[in-house]
């Protein structure tokens, strides 16, 4: 009878609203660490690349071509040197998406 008492009391009560949007926000707080600091970050790596190119710079655009830097303009724009018949093509900075590792001839 006391137990039956007990759980009639505690279903009477109201819920703790703090209780109730704790999951919400751990859930919010665990998709910011997971999700959008990774991404600040890699956006963070990529301006501070593009923002370091220079000449001699083995680069990638967004469309696939593989090129070296001949030419750094200020209107934000780059001269590369494509391969194999050392083509002069003109790409905008931000068209780069990464430094490429060229292999050690031995």
């Amino acid at each position: 009878m006391i137990l039956f008492a007990l759980l009639l009391q505690a279903a009477a009560q109201q819920p703790n609203p703090i209780a109730m949007g704790l999951p919400l926000l751990l859930i919010i707080a665990i998709f910011y660490l997971l999700v959008f600091m990774p991404m600040q970050r890699q956006k963070k790596r990529q301006a501070q690349m593009i923002s370091s190119l220079q000449n001699g710079n083995v680069v990638q655009t967004s469309g696939g071509l593989v090129g070296t830097i001949v030419g750094v303009n200020t209107d934000d724009t780059l001269i590369l040197r494509v391969k194999p018949d050392n083509i002069k093509l003109q790409v905008s900075r931000s068209s780069v998406t990464g430094l490429v590792q060229e292999e050690k001839k031995s």
